[in-house]
Order: structure tokens, then C-alpha cells, then sequence
């Protein structure tokens, strides 16, 4: 049995279709399906059930699964300690973080926490939500930084991590302040995150729990929250934006409300880290926090 093979359940699992987490591991989609079916061969059952519209785990997989996720993450940890004990790696903290929040929030953030007592090394990936869940699942990192709404829960089993509250933002509805609309009876053209955006699942949550949400009509989709803030500079439509990517270009007066208040979603800024124990020095971090 191999760790990617697991690596690779953990990416199946999440995402539910093989070519979305062939893509996430870096592989071609055949080479996947045989990593996949190398992995149930070793276990002896199926794990997922093969469907026109994707993969499902089988009650096998669910079973397995929680003791894959976490059997991963204690793995790479391992290396992770073996290093530093034996001095060959600097005490490194190892954040993800989305790609927003990556250059508005965690520059600062760190800085103000470093005045404590400063941190020998920092180790930065930032990606989509849905990338950093899994480098987070798999023990790449110690911790993840995201935006979160109680009522939308991160993909990964609540009980085997703690997190905290670091920060605040709100997702306002903005447009470019020269942005002509279609007409009062048309739908509003929609700059929209993809699906794998947690600011995505966020705007996606509100408005589906609306018994009268805008009208929208999507033209344009990217999960990365800059390019939405672009579009809407360039009079591309309106998207929900973080006060705290977008708080230079309303102070300027370029983009400006679309929607009133009502439609604006507070949101936490949250660190995520497992339950399981980190290295003395991560553990340190977070007792300060």
C-alpha cells in the first residue's frame, strides 16, 4: 500500500469525480483510475460506486475514510518532527490559505502576532478552498485560513479539528459605479465564484436561502475573488466581494453598492488545525492565538 494511494482517496472522496480530482493530484485521469483501483485490489472491497454522474463512496469508503484522512495527516507530521528533531528542517509553521485572504489578511496578521515573540519560519501556500482543505486533510500543512459562516460548514469532519476566530470581513454586492444594469426587469449580470471557492459555497448558501433572492444571471465565473473584483472594475456586472480585497476601490468611489445592506454576508475569518497533536513548536503558535 502506497500514501498517494491513500492521497488519492482522501481527493475522490471530496470531490466526488474523477477527472475534478485527477486534476486536484496532479495526475491524468486514467493514470488515477488505476491508483484508485490499485487501492480498493490492496483493501479488497470497493470504495466507490462508478456512476455516469461521478463516484460515491460504497459503506466501505465511509468507513475507511475518516481513518484514512487522519492516518495521512499523522503520516506527514511524522516527517514533519522526524526533521526537526534531527535539526535538518528550521521550525517551520505551515499555513494554507485562499488566495484573498493570502496578501489582505495574513501579511498583517502574522506581523501582529510575531511582536510577541517572533517565528523562526513561515511556509505560505495559498490556493482555491477547496485545495487548501485537502493540503489540510493530508497533512501538508498545520494550519488553514479561510473565510467561514456557521452555516457553511468546511468538507471535513468537524470533530477532528479546532479552530479559531483571528479576524472579521463582510461580502458586500459591489459594481463599478458607471455600470449600466439592462433594464428594472432584467436580471442583474452576475460575476460568480466556482465551485471550488468557499466564498463560493458562502454567496451560494445565502441566496439559495432566500424565498426572494435577486435576479441573477451568471456571465462570468472564476474562484478567484481578485479577478471577480477586475471584471466588476471593468463593468463586467456585480459580485459579492471581501471588505477587505475590495475596501481601496469603494473608498475611491470605482465600485459601489449594487444591492442595499440586506444582501451583505458577515463572515469569520477562521484557523482551522487537526485535533491531533502538532510539533511543540505549532502548539506554542497556537496557545498564543
Amino acid at each position: 500500500m502506497e500514501l498517494v494511494w491513500l492521497e488519492d482517496f482522501n481527493a475522490l472522496a471530496d470531490s466526488g469525480n474523477f477527472s475534478r480530482a485527477a486534476e486536484l493530484r496532479h495526475v491524468t485521469q486514467p493514470a488515477f483510475s488505476r491508483r484508485i483501483r490499485a487501492l480498493e485490489t490492496w483493501v479488497g472491497v470497493d470504495l466507490f460506486e462508478r456512476t455516469t454522474q461521478g463516484a460515491a463512496l460504497t459503506e466501505a469508503g465511509k468507513h475507511m475514510l475518516t481513518s484514512a484522512q487522519e492516518m495521512t495527516r499523522r503520516l506527514y507530521q511524522m516527517r514533519l518532527d522526524a526533521r526537526e528533531v534531527a535539526g535538518k528542517q528550521v521550525r517551520t509553521l505551515h499555513f494554507a490559505a485562499t488566495h484573498s485572504l493570502s496578501f489582505t489578511f495574513f501579511p498583517g496578521w502574522i506581523r501582529g502576532i510575531e511582536r510577541g515573540a517572533p517565528i523562526e519560519a513561515l511556509r505560505l501556500l495559498s490556493d482555491s478552498m477547496m485545495v487548501c482543505e485537502q493540503m489540510l486533510l493530508h497533512g501538508e500543512v498545520q494550519f488553514l485560513l479561510c473565510h467561514q459562516h456557521p452555516d457553511v460548514p468546511p468538507r471535513f469532519a468537524a470533530d477532528q479539528f479546532h479552530s479559531k476566530a483571528v479576524g472579521g470581513d463582510v461580502l458586500t454586492p459591489l459594481r463599478a459605479a458607471d455600470f449600466l444594469a439592462e433594464g428594472d426587469s432584467a436580471p442583474l449580470q452576475h460575476l460568480a465564484y466556482t465551485a471550488e471557492s468557499g466564498l463560493g459555497r458562502i454567496v451560494g448558501a445565502r441566496l439559495q436561502g432566500e424565498h426572494s433572492p435577486p435576479a441573477l444571471n451568471t456571465v462570468f465565473s472564476s474562484h478567484l475573488a481578485a479577478v471577480l473584483l477586475s471584471m466588476a472594475l471593468e463593468g463586467k456586472g456585480i459580485a459579492w466581494l471581501p471588505r477587505s480585497l475590495a475596501e481601496q476601490e469603494v473608498s475611491s468611489g470605482k465600485l459601489v453598492r449594487a444591492l442595499d445592506e440586506r444582501w451583505d454576508i458577515p463572515v469569520e475569518i477562521r484557523l482551522f488545525r487537526p485535533n491531533a497533536a502538532l510539533s511543540d513548536f505549532a502548539e506554542d503558535f497556537w496557545a498564543r492565538l
